[in-house]
């Protein structure tokens, strides 16, 4: 588990968690495409004791500076996407999340193409295979992973469920059963939600994913 996910940090945000504090670091990842074909011009995660802070190389001193004048990111993240010349986004933290042993639940779906026929259109972006979940009777959809894919090393699952198909566990069993073809596949399964995101929270204790107090943060698109 430590060296999926020192690897997947080091290539995602393109340097290793420090001993202590946050690092304010440039790097090129942040100008490239990312696992949807867009910029993602910031991204972070933390332990309880230290972070890394990813920016493009041509704003790494003002970030940093900034960030030297007042260490609550709180306060500066919703700054960070004027300072890397994206103004026009928003800014987003995230309880961070990662399993090397998902809960031993049956599988709930199949695996088929994103552009399969009758996949949702919101699973459209991942590509690749996603998994969904539907109903034996009537093939209607009830619920989907789409996998994140954003190096070799790490895996980031997204689950959404129709509203007919809530309270059924669906959501808990598909995202188990994809971290489990993640790690099979060699890399490491994570999972993100909002800190006050009580459903997301619940699926992802119950598929495995322990709140171990990390955080993920970043500039989302346009507000």
């Amino acid at each position: 588990m430590e060296r999926l996910l020192t690897e997947h940090l080091s290539h995602w945000l393109g340097g290793r968690l420090p001993a202590s504090g946050l690092d304010v670091i440039g790097a090129p990842q942040r100008e490239k495409p990312g696992w949807d074909g867009r910029i993602h011009p910031a991204l972070g995660v933390s332990s309880p004791e230290a972070g890394v802070l990813s920016v493009p190389p041509h704003a790494a001193v003002a970030v940093a500076e900034r960030y030297a004048e007042d260490k609550d990111l709180a306060v500066l993240g919703p700054q960070i996407p004027a300072l890397v010349g994206f103004p026009e986004r928003g800014w987003f933290t995230a309880v961070y999340r990662w399993t090397t042993d998902p809960a031993p639940l049956p599988d709930a779906g199949a695996w088929v193409p994103a552009d399969a026929r009758g996949v949702p259109e919101w699973l459209w972006p991942f590509g690749g295979e996603v998994l969904v979940a539907t109903d034996p009777a009537t093939g209607a959809h009830l619920a989907g992973v789409g996998v994140k894919r954003h190096d070799a090393y790490g895996h980031e699952l997204a689950v959404v469920t129709a509203p007919e198909a809530r309270g059924q566990g669906l959501a808990r069993r598909l995202v188990a059963q994809a971290a489990r073809r993640v790690l099979d596949e060699g890399a490491l399964p994570t999972y993100m939600h909002a800190p006050d995101n009580r459903a997301s929270a619940a699926v992802a204790e119950a598929a495995g994913f322990r709140d171990l107090g990390w955080l993920a943060y970043g500039t989302t698109e346009a507000r």
